[in-house]
Order: C-alpha cells, then sequence, then structure tokens
C-alpha cells in the first residue's frame, strides 16, 4: 500500500492536472503534510480508518496551538478536497471528513494604510530606486505581489501597464499614473545591465523574487514603524482609496483583477464615505 507521503504526491499532481493555481497547491501540499503528521503523532496512519473523530481531534489541536479561526477553516477545506480525492481514487470507500464544521468566524477588515502611513513609507524607500518604484506600482495599480514579480520591461508602456494572462487569471491592463511612470524611469536609469527581461531584478540580473519582495518590504514596514502591515494591504489599499474617491465599482474590479464584483463590494464595509460619482479618472495615492 503506498505511503501517506506517497499519496499526498498523487494528490498534489491530480491538482496540477486540475489546473489550480501554484499558490493553492502548495497551501494544500502544506496542510495535508500537516494533517499527515497529525495522524502520525496519534498512531493512526492508515487512511480507509480514518473517521471524523479524528479530523474533529485535528481542528481541535488547531484551535490549541492558536491557529485563527481563518485559517482552521482554510486547512479543513484543503484537507475535505483530499478526502473528495482519495474517494474518487477508491483509497477510501466513505467520505469522513462530510459532517466536519467549520469554526465560526468574523471577516476581519483589511489593513488600509493611512495617508500618514504610506506617505512615511515612500519616504524610508525614497533612497532606494527599485523599492521606490516596487510601491508606488503596489499603491497606484493594486498589483498583486506575484504580478509584480512577473512584470517584464514589455509589460510597461508610457501610458500602461500590462498583467499577462497566468494560471486561472485573465490577462487585464492598468493605467499607469505619473508617480508610478516616474518612480520606474528612476528604476531603470540604475537597473543593472542583464539579459532578463524582468523589471525588477537583483544586483546579479536575477528577476526579483516574491519572497524577496516581501522581506524587503517588511524591512521597510518597520522602519516606517508601520505596525500589523503586509504587503497585500498595499493592494487593500488602492482598492479602498479608489471606491472611497468615487471610482466605479466594476471599474475598480476589472483592475484589480477580482473574478467576482461581490469581491470588491466588501470593500464598501470597510470606508467611511462612498461617492457615487461616475468619473472615470483614477485617483493617486
Amino acid at each position: 500500500m503506498a505511503t501517506l507521503a506517497q499519496v499526498r504526491e498523487d494528490f498534489l499532481a491530480y491538482l496540477r492536472q486540475k489546473g489550480r493555481a501554484s499558490a493553492t497547491i502548495l497551501a494544500y501540499g502544506n496542510d495535508v503534510s500537516q494533517f499527515h503528521e497529525f495522524l502520525e503523532k496519534i498512531g493512526t496512519t492508515d487512511l480507509p480508518s480514518i473517521q471524523k473523530e479524528q479530523i474533529e481531534k485535528f481542528k481541535e489541536d488547531l484551535l490549541k496551538k492558536k491557529y485563527t479561526t481563518k485559517s482552521v477553516a482554510r486547512k479543513l477545506n484543503s484537507i475535505k478536497t483530499y478526502f473528495r480525492y482519495l474517494e474518487t481514487q477508491g483509497i477510501i470507500q466513505s467520505n469522513p471528513s462530510q459532517g466536519v464544521s467549520h469554526p465560526k468566524y468574523v471577516l476581519t477588515p483589511p489593513r488600509i494604510l493611512t495617508k500618514m502611513e504610506y506617505r512615511s513609507l515612500r519616504d524610508v524607500v525614497r533612497n532606494d530606486p527599485r523599492m521606490y518604484a516596487i510601491v508606488e506600482l503596489f499603491l497606484q495599480t493594486g498589483i498583486r505581489i506575484s504580478e509584480l514579480a512577473r512584470l517584464t520591461i514589455d509589460d510597461i508602456t508610457n501610458s500602461k501597464v500590462t498583467i499577462g494572462a497566468y494560471e486561472s487569471h485573465n490577462s487585464r491592463t492598468i493605467p499607469l499614473n505619473k508617480p508610478a511612470k516616474a518612480a520606474i524611469e528612476e528604476w531603470l536609469k540604475v537597473r543593472p545591465q542583464t539579459e532578463s527581461k524582468s523589471l525588477f531584478v537583483t544586483k546579479t540580473g536575477k528577476r526579483f523574487q516574491v519572497r524577496n519582495i516581501r522581506t524587503a518590504l517588511d524591512r521597510y514596514f518597520r522602519l516606517a514603524d508601520i505596525k500589523s502591515a503586509t504587503v497585500n494591504d498595499l493592494r487593500h489599499t488602492f482598492i479602498a482609496h479608489q471606491l472611497k474617491a468615487g471610482t466605479p465599482l466594476t471599474l475598480v474590479s476589472r483592475l484589480a483583477g477580482h473574478k467576482r464584483l461581490s469581491t470588491t463590494e466588501k470593500y464598501l464595509e470597510f470606508i467611511k464615505e462612498k461617492n457615487n460619482s461616475e468619473t472615470m479618472k483614477l485617483e493617486e495615492l
């Protein structure tokens, strides 16, 4: 019989075949590994013998370890998907995860930077042309970190930035305003000469990876004394600011690359002022 590790790898291969996003596959793989470690800890490694009780214990163990209810709910989604896969493959006869409920959690509002905070962030990155351009792109376009890391020089024109289609996301274009354009131009003046087409590269000319962008921004958040902020909060700030300024909901949704309008609508709950103007002009942060 296949080991837990082998079954996990087969499950991940199945997800790849289904075209699931790489970030989703990574998260599912980590969650299943954590579940397997728990099973080994309690002495239950035979998948067909797993009952609802063991999955409930896994949930309780996560909560005891102070995982947020949102994180526990996400991990349970991974486990439920895993057991559905096991059932379709005939590895188990019935799905023990069906009756496992998610812990109740309150949706926390997105972290939206204040004017003072994003101005402070600009101040601390101003002498770092690469990071200054990155911060401006985040604030002025609402781009995702994975999209920013994939940008090439050819994706940038005088008036727009093009986000190519990738995984489950469609391509889109976002207007490039003066602050973002100026910051990119300053970066290109000092960008290392390299054969790489990547817009953002390291000193050695290699593409600036997502993990390195996140690490660098976390450092600047600390220097700017901005508490509890992440890279994604720059995207949240763009979306909330545009809605607050009266940019049409449908336009903001399209620029952000949201698949559903309801995702964008959720931000309306967290902005104090709602302007119903139909102006198409994007506000500069």
